[in-house]
């Protein structure tokens, strides 16, 4: 069941479409992506630090390197989970760092309370800002999003390499990849209607009060399923950590469709490495907190047939903080019949679009 609710931005009125009902395990659900804004509450981090396929992965990499090292912990969070696991790996000495200043004082409660304070110290701002001695020989950072570059990784981890690693410091994780297929977003969705969980809207309130006015945010999927891909998939982004490291990219692909259905978007979802030789996490198939991200492409679902085939071109580019990138995606179906259906999404990190794609109008009925 569906409902319209009205959000208040700055004394702006804006309308919502929400499912009424609670999520259930494992159903998938809509809501905007998190990740890459200043928004981080207790329910975000325990989703994160309560994340076995995710810490797992890094528990094992700082395993390896950071016995004897100084490590650098960038994003650390309130919970301080990687400057903790930093020393209980035996790391000489860990610089932690926090920009959000009440997950900041969260995270000094923390430290005294693990008996940290003697072997970690915490610092308050950006890393790109920031300026201490003597540099690291590790850096671990999980400030990847479920598109891999979201949360500023590429730029963030760039910084750091230049100024606060030594010449041949180690970044964790390795890699991350953005892959993507073509899907219908009603198909993703299965039995739920296309509304934003109840569950989701406060932190859409507060992602619309930081940009200080609405947006159309990025369409987070939790539990999509892979059944839901109708084309073969592909990589659109790639983020070598330790090799190098890209600020922008543009990534051209085609993408053939494997089964009868339709199509009226993308999904993106993240494949990370915390070593080298790691199997990877695969968002879309393993149970974690990063999610998948449904990219509106054509202004309605599309008929496609086994044979067909998607053109998309993938770029994305530094957005006016310097840091979280900007993304635009265009596409060309190709169909038997000799047809060619166009479609494209602009995404900037910080909107000024509204309603500029049927999914949005649908999702923000006009008041």
């Amino acid at each position: 069941m569906r409902q319209v609710i009205e959000l208040d931005v700055h004394g702006k009125p804006v309308h919502v479409l929400v499912r009424s009902e609670p999520e259930l395990e494992g159903r998938a659900s809509l809501w905007p992506s998190v990740g890459e804004y200043p928004i981080y509450d207790p329910f975000l981090y325990t989703t994160m630090t309560t994340d076995e396929e995710r810490n797992k992965r890094f528990r094992t990499a700082l395993e390896q390197l950071a016995p004897g090292r100084r490590v650098l912990d960038i994003g650390t969070g309130q919970d301080v989970v990687w400057a903790r696991e930093s020393v209980r790996a035996g790391a000489r000495q860990v610089t932690a760092i926090e920009v959000m200043e009440d997950s900041f004082r969260q995270a000094a409660v923390n430290l005294t309370a693990y008996g940290l304070e003697d072997r970690a110290t915490l610092l308050l701002g950006e890393s790109t800002s920031l300026a201490f001695a003597p540099q690291a020989d590790v850096c671990v950072a999980e400030i990847i999003g479920s598109v891999a570059s979201a949360e500023g990784a590429a730029a963030v981890l760039t910084d750091a390499r230049r100024r606060h690693l030594v010449p041949d410091g180690v970044i964790v994780p390795h890699r991350a990849v953005t892959r993507a297929a073509a899907v219908c977003l009603s198909d993703v969705l299965g039995e739920q209607h296309i509304a934003f969980a109840a569950e989701s809207i406060p932190y859409l309130q507060s992602i619309f009060n930081w940009n200080t006015s609405p947006f159309d945010v990025r369409l987070r999927i939790e539990n999509a399923s892979p059944d839901a891909l109708v084309s073969e998939s592909a990589e659109i982004e790639s983020l070598d950590f330790n090799g190098t490291l890209h600020t922008a990219q543009q990534t051209t692909t085609c993408l053939a469709i494997q089964r009868s259905g339709r199509i009226d978007g993308v999904l993106a979802w993240l494949q990370l490495w915390c070593l080298s030789d790691d199997e990877p996490l695969d968002a879309l198939r393993m149970k974690t907190n990063w999610a998948s991200i449904y990219c509106p492409l054509f202004q309605e679902p599309v008929p496609v047939e086994p044979g067909d085939t998607l053109d998309l071109v993938f770029a994305s580019s530094l957005g006016a903080d310097g840091v979280h990138p900007d993304y635009q995606l265009s596409a060309t179906l190709h169909t038997a019949d000799g047809r060619t259906h166009n479609g494209s999404l602009e995404s900037p990190h910080r909107g000024a679009h509204f309603r500029t794609h049927p999914v949005y109008r649908l999702l923000f009925p006009a008041p």
